[in-house]
């Protein structure tokens, strides 16, 4: 997978001349809002990411771990969440119903994730909450991504992924979207 990384500080506000031509509105929509928050980031564009095999070739260009990004509902798809967990740990569902109060959760459907967060399947991450204005989506993470100084997400579109600051992503990023985060602990049994 061919990976080139460029950085984007906030004083580059809209200075975009290095993005290949035809960029989604959702990931530029997501550049603009970083951008006016001030946070600053890397971005490595690469060819499309479907797998956390694909993530692990991004991991060595930006050197910031790239998580799991899981879009769950409940049964009655009336209650929904975004899992942000480290690659390495598979994922067992009762770990998580346990430790929120839920019934039982599966993978939520394409159409809500992008109703909600405006992500297709295999771009989803943390970034998409900036598009769910009514809160829609609850946000659980693994309390080891806080262990890490970088994240790597992708904004919205899967052929680019963000280096950010951790601090950045679960502070002010969250405060600008209104939503807040909700620890849970994995060990990938249950």
């Amino acid at each position: 997978m061919k990976t080139t990384l460029y950085s984007a500080a906030p004083e580059r506000a809209n200075d975009r001349e290095d993005l290949p031509e035809g960029r989604p509105e959702q990931e530029m929509r997501t550049y603009r809002f970083l951008d006016k928050a001030g946070i600053a980031y890397k971005r490595a564009d690469h060819d499309r990411a479907m797998t956390m095999e694909d993530c692990a070739q991004i991991e060595k260009v930006l050197k910031a771990p790239i998580c799991k990004n899981l879009f769950l509902c409940n049964r009655q798809k009336t209650n929904f969440y975004l899992l942000l967990m480290p690659s390495d740990k598979p994922f067992k569902t009762k770990e998580i119903t346990k430790q929120i109060g839920s019934a039982r959760l599966s993978f939520g459907p394409e159409e809500f994730m992008w109703e909600y967060m405006n992500c297709h399947q295999g771009s989803a991450s943390v970034l998409g909450l900036m598009n769910d204005n009514e809160q829609k989506v609850r946000l659980l993470v693994d309390e080891d991504l806080k262990k890490n100084p970088y994240l790597g997400a992708h904004p919205c579109n899967n052929t680019s992924t963000l280096k950010l600051h951790t601090s950045d992503v679960f502070g002010k990023f969250l405060e600008l979207t209104n939503h807040t985060a909700t620890y849970v602990k994995l060990t990938g049994e249950g």
